[in-house]
């Protein structure tokens, strides 16, 4: 095989790699509540054809999808267009030109515009003609691009209810609203019916007047009242990185007002107390990634790294590692399960001497789920023992999120590999990754401590780095 041969080799195996990876997030998403907010000036980018295709994708993946859009730029060009033309009128035979026409300072109250009569309906022509760009491209179905045979049918209205944003600091903001109302029923009704719903930055009060709002408002409300599995903004103006210019990972809800302070002035800055909002009002997860990156969208959602960065809620519900204080609480949620002998049993002083090991799911200040590590370095290799959920709190995803804090916590250790012994949950550990293998696959020192007698099932996974 020549070179090229080679590498046309090696890129169909990291495309069928990454496929393979991406069906867990398929099947996870296939129904769910993605809404997507991106400012007006992707419109404007070149590439924004691509971010459509990716919404094709997600549409045909089942993804129930709600696109929010921005007009800002668009509202910017009309003002500045109809400042110029009265400056001609008014300034014939001066010394003004086109190009050095005066245009009204933007009046701008806690990074709100106060939208008067003649801003409004410039807000209103730019809605209409970026409405209609983006269904026009969600329209195409050439076959000879990725739309071919989509079908995409688009449903817009008046799906927000908003009410005048009032007298802000001593300043009336005139026809700026804030949301009072989303449709809800009307917008699932759309989604049932395989639709994509787009929202436009207009709310529309019960007396018939209409406000000017903001996109990260309408995106993060309707993301709140649609109970959305995930909120996703497009960063067109800096990237998902702190003042250092690192990358913004993850973060949670309450971490958000302590990063803000540094943040350099750009989108990362504008929506990050949006998606700390929404998280609180219970969104799971709020992506904010750069419109920079081709793909982003897909990379973010569809690989386990991501490219942008992740906003979780932080309830009264914590993950932690464990100290000598929470034994107690170990006990109580293990202790039925080692009465029908699912775990081995613990005495209290062995907890105790290693606590240091484990993780514990504390809500309310309650112990409500653990689970340990314990690392075999010179194999490489780490043990999950003791992973337990108490039963009236099963079934909400902790055991995946301690699962989860278990494999970060092994990659930070340089681990490469995670086994378990289990008796009765092969099964749960395969669905997450797991294969089965045997008592020859643990590390020498777990082999002489295998109980035969017992008779536990060896699963094995690989990690793969962080």
């Amino acid at each position: 095989m020549g070179r090229s041969g080679e590498a046309k080799a090696l890129g169909v195996s990291a495309f069928v790699a990454w496929f393979r990876a991406a069906a867990p997030y398929i099947h996870a998403f296939r129904g769910k509540i993605f809404v997507l907010a991106f400012g007006g000036d992707a419109m404007l980018r070149e590439d924004f054809v691509d971010l459509i295709y990716d919404i094709n994708l997600l549409n045909a993946l089942g993804v129930r999808l709600v696109l929010v859009h921005g007009v800002r730029p668009q509202v910017e060009e009309r003002l500045l267009r109809a400042a110029q033309g009265r400056s001609k009128g008014f300034v014939a035979g001066s010394d003004l030109t086109e190009s050095s026409a005066p245009m009204a300072e933007a009046l701008y109250v806690r990074g709100r515009r106060v939208t008067d009569a003649e801003a409004l309906e410039h807000v209103k022509d730019a809605v209409g003609s970026v409405r209609v760009g983006i269904e026009s491209l969600l329209s195409v179905g050439l076959p000879n691009t990725p739309m071919a045979g989509a079908d995409i049918r688009v449903a817009s209205g008046n799906y927000v209810t908003a009410q005048p944003a009032g007298v802000v600091e001593g300043v009336d903001l005139q026809f700026t609203g804030e949301v009072r109302k989303i449709a809800v029923a009307a917008i699932r009704a759309r989604l049932d019916a395989g639709e994509i719903v787009l929202l436009s930055p207009l709310g529309y009060s019960p007396t018939g007047e209409v406000f000017n709002l903001t996109l990260e408002e309408v995106a993060t409300q309707a993301a709140i009242a649609l109970s959305a599995e995930k909120l996703v903004f497009i960063l067109d103006h800096g990237d998902s990185v702190d003042a250092s210019g690192q990358r913004i990972n993850r973060v949670t809800a309450a971490q958000v007002p302590r990063l803000l302070r540094d943040l350099p002035e750009g989108d990362m800055k504008l929506y990050l107390p949006h998606a700390a909002h929404a998280c609180k009002k219970g969104v799971a997860k709020v992506h904010l990634i750069s419109a920079d990156v081709d793909g982003a969208v897909l990379m973010e959602l569809f690989t386990h790294a991501g490219v942008g960065t992740m906003v979780t809620r932080q309830s009264v519900e914590n993950l932690r590692t464990a100290s000598i204080d929470d034994v107690g609480g170990i006990l109580s949620v293990i202790e039925p399960l080692e009465t029908d002998g699912i775990l081995v049993r613990r005495s209290r002083e062995r907890l105790e001497q290693e606590v240091e090991q484990f993780f514990v799911d504390e809500l309310d200040g309650r112990i409500v789920g653990c689970v340990a590590l314990y690392s075999f370095p010179e194999a490489s290799a780490g043990e999950m023992a003791c992973l337990a959920v108490a039963p009236q709190f099963q079934g909400g995803g902790r055991g995946d999120a301690l699962l989860g804090a278990v494999e970060e916590a092994a990659r930070d250790q340089g681990l490469t590999q995670l086994f378990v012994l289990t008796t009765r949950t092969t099964h749960w550990f395969i669905e997450r990754g797991f294969a089965l293998g045997g008592p020859e696959d643990l590390p020498a020192p777990r082999q002489a401590m295998y109980n035969w007698q017992r008779r536990s099932k060896v699963l094995v996974k690989k990690l793969e780095p962080s």
